[in-house]
């Protein structure tokens, strides 16, 4: 295989849907072995099967990676599959919403426990195995609200602005032994599960697509971002294209962090 990760092998957490999922076949289309993983099987089988129709090998391995099980198995799983992890893309993640007074325990601790301490699990497992090979990347999914904050959105920008600072200070830990680590931070992305969980409640005259419009219209172009999107620049800070590049924020949000 030619392409951009050739010979690379890469790993991406949550990745049956969404930005997990257009990385993955992104990821494939420029040569890199996937592993992926999710708690859905039949999305993770198929993602897996999708991999491998692009010449490449894929293996997915359900993970909750709330559990520190689960990390430690899908990284065994890569070295046992692959030997080597070239790339880490901690992809998977939460949505909570609240206030400090409104955030109950459990949300709180939900939060915490996927969207912060899964990360520095899973960079914790792989660091070993990317110093004892020579380097590797990783790249942390972080959001607009890294840099920012948002109202009603407590426990998900708390949990955000952790991984902007954890990847900064990872990056100097260990920018001496060729493991670069960067996050990139979407706005807010268009993904099938909005339609699912009634993101949008269109009704007559509105349309579904004027709904999405106008649910995006605070956004200065106008549109909500698309995974594929997303994907292109999780492949730069993955690829040599960023070979000078450790510690940054890589902002892709429609503008919306400008205002």
């Amino acid at each position: 295989m030619s392409g951009k990760l050739a010979g690379k092998v890469a790993i991406i957490t949550g990745a049956t849907s969404g930005i997990g999922k257009a990385t993955a076949l992104l990821f494939a289309e420029e040569g890199a072995q996937v592993v992926i993983t999710g708690r859905r099987v039949e999305l993770g089988q198929r993602v897996e099967s999708e991999i491998r129709q692009k010449g490449v090998r894929g293996v997915f391995v359900q993970a909750d990676h709330s559990q520190a099980g689960d990390c430690s198995r899908v990284v065994e799983r890569t070295l046992s599959e692959f030997g080597r992890v070239d790339i880490l893309f901690n992809n998977a993640g939460i949505v909570t919403k609240g206030t400090a007074e409104t955030t109950s325990d459990k949300v709180w601790n939900d939060t915490i426990s996927i969207n912060i301490t899964a990360v520095w699990r899973m960079c914790k497992l792989v660091i070993p195995v990317m110093r004892a090979q020579g380097g590797g990347v990783i790249v942390n999914n972080g959001s607009d609200w890294s840099v920012v904050a948002g109202k009603n959105a407590f426990p998900y920008v708390m949990s955000k602005g952790a991984v902007g600072l954890m990847t900064k200070a990872m990056a100097l830990d260990h920018a001496r032994e060729n493991i670069r680590v960067n996050a990139v931070c979407p706005g807010d992305t268009f993904v099938d599960r909005w339609l699912e969980r009634g993101y949008f409640e269109a009704s007559d005259p509105v349309s579904l697509e004027e709904a999405i419009k106008e649910s995006s219209a605070y956004i200065p172009m106008g549109r909500f971002g698309k995974p594929e999107e997303i994907a292109k620049a999780v492949l730069f800070l993955a690829s040599d294209d960023s070979s000078f590049m450790t510690g940054h924020l890589l902002l892709v949000d429609g503008g919306n962090t400008a205002q």
